[in-house]
């Protein structure tokens, strides 16, 4: 890609009223655009980053079994009902609407309900079971504030994975493979030695839920960390009881602001009973499926992403989520320069490696600027000095790292 090509353009500042970081960088840089309170657009190099977290999920949610789908966002109110869950003043943050004929209908805030209802067509035998369907889909909450960008959203991406248990053995060995999945993703976002699987209110379902809290100054929850052991309490379940139980002291753990990441629960038969999805065990008698419940935010997570790698003068991506591993900056127009970069932009794509390339007929400051706050990985520049110094100038993003490189070189370093 190159810069030219893109429509979009960075801003010295952003919009007076968004008060988040995460989104005036965002908005600053190109990434998204703000519709409303809660609600993003996301551009092209903000869309590219997003898929790239969700790729990172994808992966590890197939390695463990999971089946990708994509259920719909409008909801009948049938399933919602058996459940109980139809009524606002059940769920609070209902987005609802009519059809012509004034049918009421629903936007999902989440999807237990009707993916309790379609797997009634294909679970009838335990030779059905287990089975892990799930989605990356827009989810719709009318949240009453929102006020912290692309981290507590009406309109935001959500990973929601299900599953469908013969039994509670079953469904407990899944629920241990699915909480190692989420610590991987984390890692390979680069909040593996922030975030913390912390113990939380199970609510009906069962004793605990846990969370995936990233330790973070602007987080809205106050957990308590027991960092050798790499658990969490949030404060909602702190109590001696919880403490006891858990074999941990007061005076061994620290109290620290995060974000909510991620969240996995038992569901047992909550939705399974209401909504009669039933299978026939080995002896012939019908059984309702043990369910659970497991999400990751990845807009949420872009949000918090942007907060955690940025520095003054921009954003500063890990390399597994930038929207290209290179920015290529061409200074001035000499035609030697000219042939040098575009034989290096071709070079580099035939090797794989995604560039944004800065063709622009611009002032060096200025292209170094936009460089800092797209926060790319990599910074390669091709001028007149680095052609008389027989090389590109190469600087890392993140440490400021400046070297001249050969084109080799160049390539060894980023292979």
């Amino acid at each position: 890609m190159k810069v030219s090509q893109l429509f979009t353009k960075t801003a010295k500042n952003a919009p007076a009223d968004e008060v988040a970081k995460n989104a005036q960088l965002l908005i600053r840089a190109g990434y998204i655009h703000k519709e409303m309170a809660g609600v993003y657009t996301y551009l092209p190099l903000g869309k590219r980053v997003l898929e790239n977290i969700i790729q990172v999920i994808r992966e590890e949610m197939d390695a463990i079994g999971g089946n990708e789908m994509a259920l719909t966002a409008l909801q009948a109110s049938d399933a919602w009902k058996a459940s109980g869950r139809w009524s606002d003043e059940v769920m609070d943050v209902w987005f609802k609407t009519k059809l012509a004929n004034g049918t009421e209908l629903g936007l999902a805030p989440t999807h237990e309900e009707p993916l309790t209802q379609l797997m009634k067509n294909f679970i009838h035998s335990y030779k059905d079971l287990p089975v892990y369907p799930y989605q990356f889909q827009t989810k719709f909450r009318n949240e009453i504030r929102s006020k912290s960008g692309l981290m507590r959203g009406r309109e935001f991406w959500m990973k929601d994975l299900y599953s469908f248990s013969r039994t509670q053995a079953e469904h407990d060995a899944f629920y241990d493979k699915i909480s190692d999945a989420y610590r991987a993703i984390f890692a390979r976002l680069g909040l593996g030695n922030l975030t913390y699987k912390t113990f939380a209110s199970g609510g009906s379902f069962a004793k605990f839920s846990h969370e995936f809290q990233t330790l973070s100054p602007v987080g809205e929850d106050t957990i308590y960390v027991h960092k050798e052991k790499q658990i969490a309490i949030n404060q909602e379940v702190f109590t001696d009881e919880v403490l006891a139980e858990l074999g941990v002291a007061r005076d061994e753990l620290v109290e620290e602001k995060a974000v909510e990441v991620g969240n996995i629960f038992t569901l047992g038969t909550r939705f399974s009973e209401p909504l009669e999805l039933r299978f026939t065990d080995e002896n012939g008698d019908a059984q309702p499926v043990i369910m659970g419940s497991y999400g990751i935010g990845p807009s949420r997570l872009m949000g918090l992403l942007a907060e955690h790698f940025a520095d003054d003068k921009g954003l500063v991506w890990p390399e597994a989520i930038a929207p290209y591993r290179v920015y290529l900056v061409r200074i001035g127009d000499a035609e030697a320069v000219t042939e040098r970069a575009d034989a290096l932009y071709e070079a580099l794509t035939a090797q794989g490696i995604e560039v944004l390339y800065d063709d622009r007929d611009e002032r060096p400051g200025a292209k170094f600027a936009d460089a800092e706050l797209l926060g790319i990985p990599h910074r390669v520049t091709v001028s007149e000095r680095s052609i008389e110094q027989e090389g590109v100038e190469y600087t890392a993003r993140s440490g400021g790292e400046s070297s001249i490189l050969t084109q080799d070189e160049l390539l060894a370093k980023l292979a």
